[in-house]
C-alpha cells in the first residue's frame, strides 16, 4: 500500500520517484521560489544558498528577471540561422569586450557547457587540420560522448556509456595538496607527447583554470603560462574551459585573468544565462572563421530570452564594483573556512580563487562531505560536494549575497561540521 505524503515535499518526491528517470540524481530539496542568495521550498522553509544552481547564479536568483520579461513580450524563439536577432549579436559583442586579451574575437552561442566544449574542439580541429585532443586529470567537461571522454571520473559520468570518442589523451594536472606540482604535470605532458600521441597530430589542450567538479583545484600560478608556451611550440591550441570558473565566479570576469594568459579559445556557460540555458565559444577571429557557413549552429543555440539575460549578466559582472564585492566575499569565506579547517581533525586543505572556494577532507572517501552536505540541508543551507573522491565541500554562493546572509550561511556550515564530527 502506498505511503501517504504528509508534506508537499514528500508528495513531489514521491511523484519524482514514479515519473523521473533513476539516473537523474537529486537531493530531497523541492524548490518553490528563490531570490538573491535565498531559496524557499514548497513547505515554506527558507535556505541560504551556497550552491547557486550548481554555479549558474553568480549574479543571484532573479537578477536578470526584468530583461527576461521584456524579451518574452517580444518573441521567444526564431532560430538565429533562420532570422537573426540583436540579443545574440549583443552577447557576442560583450564576450569580445570582456575577452582576457587584446585579440579581436568572434563568438558562437549554444545551449550548454558540454555543447560549447564540443564546438571548441570542432573549431580547433578545423583550424589546425589535426584530430587529437589532450585533457587533464580531475577534469570535468560534460556528459556528451566527446566530453565524457574528456572528463576524468568514471562513476557516475562514464560507467556503462562506452565506447567513448577516440583521439582523446589525458595528461597529469597540478594538484599540490596531493603532491603533483607544475613541474610534475608538465613532465607528464611531455612524456605523453613522446610515447602516446605525436604533438603534430594534437589540435588542442582543454583545461579549466580552476577544476570544478574535479575538486575546485586552482592551477598553480605558473602552470597556464607554461602550458601555453609548450602548446605554442607544437602548434597546439589552448582551450580555456570557464564554464564553472567564469562569468565573475573568481572575481574577474574570467578566471584565466588571474594568470595573465590569453587563450586561443574560451568556453563559457552556467552563469552566462543568468539561470537560463546558454553557453558560448569565443576565440581569435581567424580561428573562429576557419569553419565555413553551416558548420556551426543549432536550433535553440543562443535563444533570444537567454541572450537577453546574458546581456544583463555580462554588463553586471564586468563592473569594477562587482569584482570588489566578489573579492570581499572570497576573503571572508576563505578566512572562515581556514578557521574551521584549523579546528577540524578531518580537514585537509582550503583552496580556490576569490569566492570560488573549497574545503577538502584529508580522507579520500565521500563519507565526511556527504554527511556535512546532508546536515547543512537539514539546518537550512544548500551545499554541494565535488572531487574525484567526493571528499570536497565547494562554495558557489551567489555573489549578490548580503553580509548578514553570508555570515548566517557560514554559521550553518560550522554547525553542520559539528553535527557530523568533522569539526
Amino acid at each position: 500500500m502506498a505511503v501517504r505524503a504528509h508534506t508537499e515535499s514528500e508528495r513531489i518526491v514521491a511523484a519524482r520517484e514514479r515519473h523521473v528517470a533513476r539516473g537523474v540524481a537529486t537531493t530531497p530539496l523541492v524548490v518553490a521560489r528563490a531570490e538573491g542568495a535565498r531559496v524557499w521550498d514548497v513547505d515554506g522553509r527558507e535556505y541560504v544558498d551556497f550552491a547557486g544552481g550548481l554555479g549558474c547564479q553568480n549574479t543571484g536568483h532573479g537578477f536578470a528577471a526584468a530583461a527576461i520579461h521584456e524579451q518574452v513580450d517580444r518573441y521567444l524563439h526564431q532560430c538565429f540561422m533562420v532570422g537573426m536577432y540583436e540579443p545574440y549579436v549583443e552577447v557576442c559583442r560583450l564576450l569580445g569586450e570582456t575577452w582576457p586579451g587584446e585579440t579581436e574575437t568572434k563568438s558562437l552561442l549554444v545551449n550548454s557547457g558540454a555543447e560549447a566544449v564540443e564546438n571548441a574542439v570542432k573549431i580547433a580541429r578545423v583550424a589546425t587540420g589535426r584530430t587529437a585532443v589532450i585533457a587533464f586529470d580531475h577534469a570535468f567537461h560534460g556528459r556528451t560522448n566527446l566530453t565524457m571522454a574528456l572528463t576524468s571520473k568514471v562513476v557516475p559520468y562514464k560507467r556503462g556509456f562506452g565506447p567513448l570518442a577516440p583521439e582523446v589523451y589525458r595528461a597529469p594536472a597540478p594538484y599540490p595538496y596531493r603532491g603533483v606540482s607544475s613541474d610534475d604535470a608538465l613532465r607528464g605532458l611531455e612524456l605523453l607527447l613522446k610515447q602516446d600521441v605525436d604533438p603534430e597530430s594534437v589540435a588542442c589542450v582543454v583545461l579549466e583554470p580552476v577544476q570544478g567538479e574535479g575538486g575546485f583545484i586552482p592551477m598553480p600560478d605558473d602552470f597556464p603560462r607554461r602550458l601555453k608556451e609548450l602548446s605554442e611550440r607544437h602548434g597546439i591550441l589552448y582551450v580555456d574551459d570557464e564554464v564553472q570558473s567564469g562569468v565573475g565566479r573568481t572575481g574577474p570576469v574570467w578566471a584565466i585573468e588571474h594568470y595573465g594568459v590569453e587563450p586561443d579559445l574560451l568556453v563559457s556557460g552556467k552563469s552566462l544565462g543568468g539561470g537560463l540555458p546558454l553557453a558560448g565559444v569565443t576565440g581569435r577571429t581567424e580561428l573562429m572563421d576557419t569553419v565555413p557557413p553551416g558548420g556551426l549552429g543549432g536550433t535553440f543555440g543562443g535563444n533570444p530570452v537567454a541572450c537577453a539575460a546574458a546581456v544583463a549578466v555580462l554588463e553586471e559582472v564586468r563592473r569594477p564594483a562587482f569584482r570588489v564585492r566578489a573579492e570581499k566575499i572570497g576573503a571572508r569565506v576563505r578566512s572562515r573556512l581556514e578557521d574551521l579547517a584549523a579546528q577540524s581533525h578531518l580537514a585537509g586543505e582550503v583552496r580556490g580563487l576569490g569566492p570560488m572556494l573549497a574545503l577538502e577532507f584529508a580522507d579520500p572517501t565521500p563519507d565526511a562531505a556527504s554527511a556535512v552536505t546532508a546536515a547543512a540541508r537539514a539546518r537550512g543551507l544548500i551545499l554541494l560536494s565535488c572531487g574525484i573522491y567526493g571528499n570536497v565541500i565547494r562554495i558557489l554562493v551567489p555573489l549578490s549575497i548580503s553580509d548578514g546572509e553570508l555570515e548566517h550561511g557560514l554559521e550553518l556550515l560550522e554547525e553542520s561540521l559539528g553535527d557530523t564530527g568533522a569539526a
